[in-house]
């Protein structure tokens, strides 16, 4: 593992783009710290983000990791780039000259993309952790250390987000076809979901319906892992029930969904070593 895992960040030592485009996204990381100097006024309302509780722990682990996963593309663009670069440059090739396997190939690269996704939610609970410590109400150690789930779930996310960028980095060859082809497959899963809910229309929990059909395709699954934790606030909930409306809703990462996506990210990787396998060279 170490061998091949050299072998991949030697080439990216030399990849400019990808150290610069891998400094942009920790960079913007690093800047969710930012957040806490955000003040809103309007005439006599004032808001302070960082009062407002989104740094409390144990919220924190659920805020911090929705926001950092919108940040993904950036490094999506280095696993793709990275891919493509193996057809421009040829280097695919002359590694399986040298006596590169194509399953250490695909190997190397997917030890890639996990030590991408490992290194980032490292990173992040580092800096939601120095945040929650600065701003959090609440900095008791069984407090601290509840909901670490969404750093698991954050992880698995990025594993597969990558492992799909890379095979669609394996498909098409080029890192703009492959972003492509992302965004068309994102605009096909929006359309496949209009349609369940025109076609559950009229009946009773129609939401609930579809949700139960999306939730097995990849990048709805892989939404599913971190539901979006606006609604969670209390300050939010709060003017929520000033107007009759009551949140229902569960917060919680689901093991069913970290399955399915696992269960994704095995299909990505397996269906780029076959392709690899099937391609001539």
């Amino acid at each position: 593992m170490l061998r091949l895992l050299t072998i991949e960040f030697h080439k990216l030592k030399y990849n400019k783009a990808s150290k610069v485009l891998s400094i942009i996204y920790f960079g913007l990381l690093t800047s969710i710290a930012l957040i806490a100097a955000i003040k809103f006024e309007f005439g006599n309302f004032k808001l302070h983000l960082a009062d407002a509780g989104i740094f409390n722990f144990p919220y924190i682990w659920h805020f911090n990791t929705y926001v950092a996963a919108i940040l993904k593309f950036f490094l999506l663009l280095v696993i793709v780039s990275m891919m493509s670069n193996e057809y421009s440059y040829k280097t695919l090739k002359q590694n399986l000259i040298d006596g590169l396997s194509k399953k250490e190939f695909i190997l190397s690269k997917f030890y890639t993309v996990i030590t991408f996704a490992l290194v980032s939610t490292i990173f992040v609970f580092f800096v939601s952790l120095v945040l929650g410590l600065i701003y959090s109400d609440y900095n008791e150690l069984a407090i601290i250390t509840s909901d670490l789930e969404y750093l698991v779930a954050f992880f698995i996310k990025l594993v597969g987000f990558f492992s799909f960028g890379l095979f669609l980095g394996i498909l098409v060859k080029r890192s703009a076809f492959a972003i492509g082809a992302m965004f068309v497959w994102l605009i096909i899963e929006s359309i496949f979901k209009a349609y369940l809910f025109w076609q559950f229309r009229g009946v009773n929990n129609t939401s609930e319906k579809v949700d139960a059909i999306m939730q097995f395709l990849p990048l709805e699954s892989m939404t599913n892992l971190i539901k979006e934790p606006f609604s969670r606030l209390g300050a939010v909930r709060s003017a929520a029930n000033t107007m009759g409306e009551i949140f229902t809703k569960s917060y919680s990462v689901d093991f069913t969904t970290i399955l399915i996506v696992s269960f994704w990210t095995f299909i990505f990787i397996l269906l780029s070593y076959k392709l690899i396998q099937k391609r001539d060279l």
